[in-house]
């Protein structure tokens, strides 16, 4: 059974809609399935396709792009070269890791232009300014943006899309799931967030009959290669964008989760950390997460650039980053996670899970916190803050996630009882069945998905 990826309608919606007028870019991390979802579509949806890897195009392929005055001659050397015959608006051509060869990119102006063929492209790190400064962004080209593989599709992989309508359908009725379901839901997202969304630790997974030393061998195979793309790609300032990509599990396991530059260098400012910070987001290895000093009014209008939470684009690379391979096997910590014992940690693993969730649904990430004086310390702590983007009723969702079952709620209820008038929701994600409780929506972690 092959993994079935949401985006993959959003492709047969492009192709019905640009017909042919625009080519489209899929922008994601390493390692989440971007050639393999392109080069699906292509084969399902098109009478041929080329794929153009350009890690491992030849130097007479890269030369064709030197010279596209005659385009009849180019087609023709590609498809000689790729022994694939291209039929006219019934063919794909695929430029896989484009960023390795900005110069296709330019060309795309002067193919869609043409008109012959369809375009995808797809890349890592593709919008980092080095890649893309010496060429003229096609207007041609638009964008999507894909991610590791969310709950839903981790949970479909796995034959439970029965247990996902029932979850939506209890959440739309405000019920809460029979006990034994309840109990295997939880079971299902503990694996996803153990596991994580990036394909071949999926795929190891289940093809190893559920065994998650076999999904962690993957996945710190990926983090190597992230580790690998820090060094190359971020030249200036790739000793900055390390120290804070190795430090994220220090972050998420304090208190307020915020980077603490102070910790990397004792001379650090975050204006000597913007640009690491936009590399780590922009190449959607992190997720970055902005204080909003004031929620009454837009969120990036009052965006406090200095206080940043920095999660991980996928759970389960968090978990395999957090933890080495002797801690994992020598404490059992798969097991305590599963059965929910882990006494440290598993509150960033169930937050940074609920920031993907977020990130998925292409939200940006905010939270809030308000400082007593007179207390000193902070009376209001909000983990994340949802907007229905409305210009004229701007509303907010705020939402606190709780790794334990029994928790307290006092800083839900005043910053409720202080933006009142902009409330529409309030959302406590646990690890217990779905309540309402006081007007709070409380809901299990497998439920979010269907909130927003």
């Amino acid at each position: 059974m092959e993994i079935k990826r949401k985006i993959y309608q959003n492709l047969c919606e492009w192709k019905k809609s640009a017909n042919g007028t625009k080519a489209l870019m899929i922008e994601g991390a390493r390692r989440i399935g971007k050639s393999t979802v392109a080069e699906e579509f292509g084969k399902k949806e098109y009478k041929s396709y080329i794929l153009i890897d350009f890690n491992k195009a030849s130097k007479k392929v890269k030369n064709l792009f030197d010279e596209l005055t005659n385009l009849d001659v180019f087609f023709q050397s590609l498809s000689l070269e790729y022994n694939t015959r291209l039929y006219k608006r019934e063919s794909l051509i695929i430029f896989d890791e484009i960023q390795k060869f900005p110069k296709a990119r330019e060309a795309i102006k002067y193919l869609v232009a043409d008109g012959r063929y369809d375009y995808l492209e797809t890349g890592s790190l593709i919008s980092i300014r080095e890649n893309v400064e010496s060429i003229t962004i096609p207007s041609e080209e638009r964008k999507i943006r894909m991610y590791p593989l969310s709950f839903e599709e981790f949970a479909d992989y796995f034959d439970e899309g029965i247990l996902l309508e029932y979850i939506v359908e209890c959440f739309e009725k405000r019920e809460p799931l029979e006990r034994s379901m309840h109990n295997k839901a939880m079971r299902l997202f503990k694996e996803y967030i153990l596991v994580g969304g990036m394909p071949q630790a999926v795929l190891a997974y289940k093809n190893g009959g559920r065994d998650f030393a076999a999904a962690d061998t993957e996945k710190r195979d990926i983090l190597a290669l992230y580790r690998d793309d820090i060094k190359k790609a971020a030249r200036r300032y790739n000793s900055k964008v390390s120290a804070i990509f190795e430090n994220i599990p220090a972050y998420l396991s304090t208190h307020e989760k915020k980077i603490v530059l102070s910790e990397i260098d004792s001379g650090a400012t975050f204006d000597k950390y913007d640009e690491p910070l936009f590399w780590l987001d922009d190449s959607m290895i992190c997720n970055l997460c902005y204080k909003c000093n004031d929620p009454n009014v837009g969120f990036a209008l009052n965006k406090n650039e200095s206080a940043v939470k920095c999660y991980l684009g996928d759970t389960g690379l968090l978990v395999s980053l957090a933890f080495s391979e002797n801690e994992l096997a020598e404490n059992n910590l798969y097991k305590q996670i599963m059965d929910g014992k882990l006494s440290i940690n598993q509150g960033m693993i169930y937050e940074n899970a609920i920031a993907q969730m977020i990130t998925e649904k292409g939200k940006k990430l905010y939270f809030y916190t308000r400082y007593n004086e007179n207390k000193h310390r902070n009376d209001i702590e909000i983990d994340f803050m949802l907007s229905n983007d409305s210009k004229t009723k701007f509303r907010i969702m705020p939402i606190e996630v709780k790794s334990a079952k029994n928790y307290s709620t006092v800083s839900l209820n005043e910053f409720n009882k202080v933006y009142h008038q902009r409330i529409s929701e309030s959302y406590v994600v646990h690890p217990k069945n779905l309540s309402v409780v006081d007007g709070i929506i409380k809901i299990p972690p497998y439920m979010f998905f269907a909130a927003f």
